[in-house]
């Protein structure tokens, strides 16, 4: 992509739905850029403030709100009238119809919710590029004029658009619902299930469609393209400051590292902080890679007592991620000013924040009506009074595309495929107060786990897996005496965006061998449970 080429991209617009997210990420692994932005914005906003895109459509995603109650969220007209394609989904469908000029009403016992099979609609006449979002799917084809016409999709509505817009024509129904999908000029099209789950088979295809057919896009987000605007960001930004790189041990903050650093060169100087709260052999892996793999300048900070100190007695897990958070930056503030006497002064920090931290944080790039579910302690975290300028070169990425950089920018694999860590690291997985014994035992059971998984092939397999110590104790007997100690425990899940998670259906011999291993080698430890609670309603962490 040249230099002075905007980029293409999707917007969507957020109205609440739980699958928000997931939208923009599935429109950006057909490699299509997409952003999420708040349901109120306005074209004019959008033309003003994202004009570096090239905008060549829009999504309206699904909502709880029903379009007829007076406080119900609504789009923009100017983006329904702009002449560039709408896809409405759900409530985004329901939305595109009662502003254009049709009618919604409640379902009235015919509402869906989970697996229903819709039957595509013979298109008379020329309806213009909407009608090609069911174009070529395997087994049906909206044009076509017999065979196998039906596809099995995903539904979560209690309203139905019971009378069209003037122009629009339906493109498939249900066995409840008159109008599952619609048409109309301009490529505006309305689908009342959900596609971007995999729940509907088809769903791929069809977005796949939308982008491609309706929407003539490129398929330019390529790694390869998001490196190079990358680091000509960086380079923009930074001039020729220098930077230095809160390097956490994790993919995230790995791959901010070698995006700034192909940008800045030497000017970039890494800073590992050992809190205490690290996993077992994590700080001596962190140097060993950094220092003698990819050859970047690092410092290590052994501030062990500085954060356990801080950390004393502190239970609340939002108060120990914004003590962790500012303690974080005031070292890293000390090391800038340290470094400044022997390399000049230092402006910039890197950090390696991804969009799901920033989403769950409800930072300001989110929409209004967000909830913060959790802080992370480089998001919601930080202190407001900074002697730094963040660099958060993959604040608009989710974590599959930060490991798709990370093996273009030659991120040796064992790194790049490493379970994510948190920021607040084993501090948040110690439930309670947190000291030294406490991450000790917590840091042993966790080896124990990675270890067995590892011996068993499942790493890969698994997105994410960690012990965790509960505050509870229990009764057990070892060695024929009573025993009164303390319960882990463990927690893998499988996920593709870490938005939602599904736990891991870990064989039972191997959680026996773990278990096992846990309680005769970490003492203190008598009792190991596993989690099997899926997020939502659960977050990944427990912390």
């Amino acid at each position: 992509m040249s230099n002075h080429a905007r980029r293409q991209a999707i917007i969507v617009l957020d109205f609440g739905s739980q699958y928000s997210r997931l939208i923009a990420r599935r429109i950006r692994e057909h490699h299509v850029y997409s952003e999420l932005v708040p349901a109120e914005t306005t074209l004019e906003q959008l033309q003003r403030e994202k004009a570096h895109l090239d905008i060549k459509g829009f999504i309206l995603s699904g909502g709880p709100a029903s379009v007829y109650d007076a406080q119900a969220p609504r789009c923009d007209p100017a983006i329904l009238q702009s002449g560039l394609p709408v896809l409405g989904i759900c409530y985004g469908m329901q939305l595109l119809a009662h502003q254009l000029g049709g009618h919604v009403a409640p379902a009235r016992g015919r509402r869906e919710y989970g697996p229903a099979t819709i039957e595509l609609q013979p298109v008379a006449g020329e309806q213009g590029r909407a009608v090609e979002i069911f174009a070529d799917l395997p087994g049906a084809d909206a044009t076509a004029g017999d065979g196998d016409r039906s596809l099995r999709v995903w539904m979560s509505h209690g309203d139905s658009v019971d009378q069209l817009p003037p122009g629009f024509t339906v493109l498939a129904r249900s066995e409840s619902n008159p109008c599952a999908a619609i048409a109309g000029p301009g490529g505006l099209v309305g689908l009342q299930f959900h596609p971007e789950v995999t729940h509907t088979p088809q769903g791929r295809a069809i977005l796949r469609n939308f982008l491609f057919r309706v929407c003539d896009c490129r398929a330019d987000w390529t790694p390869g393209s998001v490196i190079d605007e990358t680091v000509a960001q960086i380079r923009s930004r930074v001039g020729e400051a220098r930077a230095i790189c809160a390097l956490s041990g994790g993919v995230d903050s790995a791959v901010a590292a070698l995006l700034v650093h192909r940008a800045i060169g030497e000017r970039l100087t890494c800073i590992f902080v050992d809190t205490g709260c690290m996993r077992a052999g994590e700080p001596e892996q962190v140097v060993e890679t950094f220092s003698r793999h990819l050859h970047i300048p690092l410092i290590a900070v052994d501030a062990r007592r500085r954060f356990l100190a801080r950390l004393e007695g502190i239970t609340d897990p939002e108060q120990k991620r914004k003590i962790i958070g500012e303690e974080f930056i005031r070292v890293f503030e000390e090391e800038a000013l340290r470094l400044a006497q022997e390399q000049g002064s230092i402006s910039f920090l890197v950090q390696g924040t991804l969009y799901p931290d920033v989403i769950e944080s409800a930072g300001r790039d989110t929409a209004s009506t967000a909830t913060r579910i959790k802080t992370h302690h480089n998001v919601g975290g930080l202190p407001e009074e900074m002697t730094l300028q963040l660099v958060e070169p993959l604040r608009w990425l989710f974590k599959d595309e930060v490991r798709e950089l990370g093996l273009a920018l030659d991120l040796p694999e064992e790194w790049v495929w490493r379970h994510p860590f948190p920021g607040p690291g084993l501090a948040i997985r110690v439930i309670g107060a947190v000291d030294e014994q406490r991450l000790e035992t917590l840091r042993a059971a966790d080896a124990i786990l990675i270890e067995e998984l590892r011996r068993a092939g499942l790493y890969r397999q698994v997105s994410q897996a960690f012990a965790v110590l509960t505050p509870v104790r229990s009764v057990g007997v070892m060695g024929d005496g009573r025993t009164y100690a303390q319960v882990v425990a463990l927690r893998a899940v499988t996920t593709e965006d870490f938005m939602t998670a599904d736990w891991a259906r870990l064989p039972y011999d191997l959680l026996a061998r773990v278990a096992n291993r846990i309680v005769n080698e970490v003492p203190g430890v008598n009792r190991v449970v596993y989690d099997i609670t899926s997020k939502p309603p659960a977050t990944i962490e427990w912390e």
